[in-house]
């Protein structure tokens, strides 16, 4: 992960995550920016993630909103997994276009956390897919054992990690 200026940095250990690890060769190699209950990268896809004919696959668009969505509980050191994603697509997303994907909290119910999602051109900000997800967040033990893995760490002062 990289600095933004005014953006509290958060930085993960190396993994092999196909969206956003860095030791995956055959990963998507996602940088992804996280503060609390937000998340976001700007990307452009290659021809590698060619669906149709010019165009992305829908497959890897959920694997990018499934993403953002996902990182939008780190900020505020939530862990989780996927329990329910729906995805509408508005338009094909061309190759090599600049993209911006965003997540974010909507509603957290104990383990329970509601998120949308959304990809559009980063220069008009035109929408091109949207998502809602629904994660349960890990356990305590749980959580503990990913803080270890990842080693998620952040200068941001509202980042507390638990113990």
């Amino acid at each position: 992960m990289i600095d933004v200026p005014g953006i509290a940095r958060f930085e993960v250990a190396p993994h092999n995550c196909f969206a956003c690890g860095t030791l995956n060769t055959n990963g998507m190699g996602l940088v992804l920016h996280v503060e609390p209950d937000r998340s976001w990268a700007d990307l452009v896809l290659e021809a590698r993630f060619q669906g149709w004919d010019g165009i992305a696959h829908g497959g890897i668009l959920c694997t990018i909103l499934d993403e953002v969505m996902a990182w939008s509980l780190a900020g505020t050191d939530d862990w989780g997994v996927t329990a329910r994603m729906s995805v509408d697509f508005r338009r094909p997303v061309p190759l090599e276009t600049s993209l911006r994907a965003e997540g974010w909290i909507e509603d957290r119910r104990r383990r329970i956390i509601h998120t949308s999602g959304r990809i559009v051109d980063a220069v008009s900000g035109a929408e091109f897919a949207t998502a809602t997800g629904v994660y349960m967040t890990a356990n305590e033990e749980r959580k503990a054992e990913l803080r270890q893995r990842y080693g998620l760490r952040s200068d941001s002062p509202e980042f507390v990690a638990g113990p």
